[in-house]
């Protein structure tokens, strides 16, 4: 099971108790390079994107957050009392390092989520594009979220709105979960938790869009950015947890726009691993 999980490196969602299992094999991997040096740093992002998907993806399967953590505590425990030498410990290193080599060249991944999906792009650009994204809308106005740049390391948290015959809103927030004020994961209607346990975060700055930032059809629209404790911060949600993009205008009306956290921190995994 060990072997063939990580030897295949693949990132699609696996269903029923396997999801666990799978968890567990790349949490072992993971605890074990950070024992005995295994893999090259490439590779450990790898690594990491897979662990936090098949996290995720046992979360949405039903499987507790306390289940998770103590799967994950099983794995590090393994990975201790497991030589650094120990022949199956290598095989599967071995096995892992054959499968890297072809899905590295991936350049561009989808994360799936219960209700929309991530999409990830690690090519090198001369202009700033799109590197991970998640669709949405207000109204009739398409809004999209993620972070842009001309590479997979070098991204800003940024929203895109092309507003329908609306004026300019004067500012824009991104609002989630407060996790140091309510731990317990929020998914009561698919909303967010009451304003009182909810976290902030104003957009520093807006300009006209780059048009590859646009959304499918558009012909202009602002770019909002927001700090990469804004990112740092979505990383942390529950996969099955809403934040919004909410844009504010000048007669205190409010403009929502609704995503899922899903497998943000999976996506942000996959740009770690570098610039095709």
């Amino acid at each position: 099971m060990l072997a063939a999980t990580l030897a295949a490196m693949a990132l699609a969602s696996p269903v029923g108790a396997a999801v666990t299992d799978a968890f567990y094999d790349r949490a072992f991997m993971l605890a074990a390079h950070q024992k005995c040096d295994l893999f090259e740093p490439q590779l450990i992002a790898a690594l990491d994107a897979a662990a936090l998907q098949a996290r995720n993806a046992a979360l949405r399967a039903g499987t507790s957050a306390a289940d998770l953590t103590a799967a994950a505590a099983r794995a590090r425990s393994k990975a201790s009392r497991t030589a650094c030498d120990d022949r199956d410990l290598n095989r599967v290193r071995a096995r892992v390092q054959a499968g890297f080599a072809g899905w590295s060249r991936a350049a561009r991944m989808s994360f799936p989520g219960d209700r929309a999906a991530w999409r990830g792009d690690r090519y090198q650009g001369q202009t700033i594009g799109w590197r991970l994204v998640q669709d949405s809308a207000t109204g009739g106005s398409p809004v999209r979220f993620g972070l842009a740049g001309t590479g997979p390391t070098a991204t800003t948290p940024a929203a895109v709105v092309s507003f329908v015959g609306r004026p300019r809103p004067y500012a824009a927030r991104l609002v989630m979960r407060d996790r140091e004020q309510t731990p317990r994961v929020w998914l009561t209607g698919g909303g967010l938790p009451p304003e009182s346990v909810r976290r902030v975060f104003f957009a520093a700055a807006a300009h006209a869009a780059d048009p590859a930032l646009l959304p499918a059809g558009a012909r202009q629209g602002e770019v909002w950015t927001f700090s990469t404790e804004a990112a740092d911060a979505l990383a942390q949600l529950d996969p099955r947890e809403s934040f919004v993009i909410q844009f504010l205008f000048r007669d205190d009306s409010v403009a929502e726009a609704r995503f899922e956290a899903g497998d943000f921190a999976a996506g942000r995994a996959f740009l770690a691993m570098g610039a095709i």
